[in-house]
């Protein structure tokens, strides 16, 4: 989702005064864990704080507001950045410094249940998306098809 710097800085006024921002998933990078139409559930958070396998909402380099997993931290030229990749996607996405991080994901609402980051299904989702990068390709492999079925 494409917005401007004023927008995310009125999200990020929002998520702090509410405690919450929840959000309808869009796009395919994070299938099928998110899936488009989801709702999603972010909540305010220290960047210190972040583990890896979080799905961390930030405001990208090129203006997408963006829900990835969160990968490593790096510190770079004195400043520290942070990596993240969605799970369908075979690389990173650019880096992003502390300022530009939203909130972390908490529940996904789906037609029939709702999922929480804290469930064990999750955690181990999150472990084994990042421990198998193949499963990346294959699950891309996999949109791409329904993609093609669908038209």
């Amino acid at each position: 989702m494409l917005i401007d710097e004023t927008t995310f800085k009125l999200l990020k006024s929002a998520i702090h005064k509410d405690g919450w921002l929840n959000l309808p998933a869009y796009g395919n990078s994070m299938y099928p864990y998110i899936q488009q139409g989801d709702l999603c559930r972010f909540t305010p958070c220290d960047p210190s704080l972040i583990k890896t396998g979080d799905v961390i909402l930030f405001f990208s380099e090129t203006g997408q507001l963006i829900a990835h997993r969160f990968v490593q931290k790096k510190t770079i030229k004195n400043k520290q950045i942070f990596l993240f990749k969605g799970d369908t996607n075979l690389g990173l996405d650019q880096p992003i410094e502390a300022g530009k991080i939203l909130g972390r994901l908490i529940s996904i609402e789906k037609q029939n249940f709702k999922i929480t980051s804290n469930q064990i299904t999750a955690r181990l989702w999150a472990k084994l998306i990042l421990m198998v990068p193949a499963l990346s390709g294959i699950l891309r492999k996999l949109i791409n098809m329904k993609y093609k079925l669908q038209f």
